[in-house]
């Protein structure tokens, strides 16, 4: 069989264990290592300081290739008052990633926790399938979150299922910054 020099790909991150964004992020330190040109858009994450936002700030201030945005107001399940804001933040969200997939911009396009955006009910899974059908060949494009729809995993060219054996929450250890967030 011939292999493709260059084949974007579609990868998901799902399932109920940690490690999906984690995993996400580790592949676009891979790819800025590699020259390539990323951008992740946090579709939940906002207002809030993650450690991702620092390390990102360090990377790009070595070589401008690589950007975090985030788009988000923050988990909706603690904040089911303001679910329109949600809305309207994460279909903000959504043009925001459908300009940068059609502007050959970048290599790679991370869409960090898409799949919560669309399990709250802030997205359709159309919304998202429409994103995915405009990707140009050459983009890698990964999505993150737990639940990723059958449509969007019939879709993808490589799934990986973060599955969850046994965690400190469950012991009553509350999130670890550096760890968690």
């Amino acid at each position: 069989m011939r292999r493709k020099e260059r084949q974007g790909l579609l990868i998901v991150h799902t399932g109920e264990g940690k490690g999906k964004t984690t995993a996400a992020l580790g592949l676009a330190v891979r790819a800025w290592g590699s020259g390539l040109r990323v951008l992740i858009l946090q579709f939940i994450k906002g207002g809030q300081r993650y450690g991702e936002l620092d390390a990102i700030k360090a990377l790009k201030n070595v070589r401008d290739t690589i950007e975090v945005r985030q788009c988000g107001l923050g988990f909706t399940r603690r904040d089911e008052s303001r679910k329109a804001e949600h809305i309207a933040a994460a279909k903000e969200a959504v043009r925001e990633a459908e300009r940068e997939i059609v502007s050959g911009a970048w290599d790679l396009i991370i869409l960090d926790e898409i799949n919560y955006a669309v399990k709250f009910g802030l997205l359709a899974t159309e919304e998202v399938l429409r994103l995915l059908r405009e990707k140009p060949p050459a983009l890698h494009l990964v999505l993150t979150g737990r639940d990723a729809q059958p449509e969007i995993v019939e879709a993808a060219d490589l799934v990986t299922e973060m599955k969850l054996v046994k965690h400190p929450f469950e012991k009553g250890v509350k999130a670890q910054k550096g760890i968690e967030f």
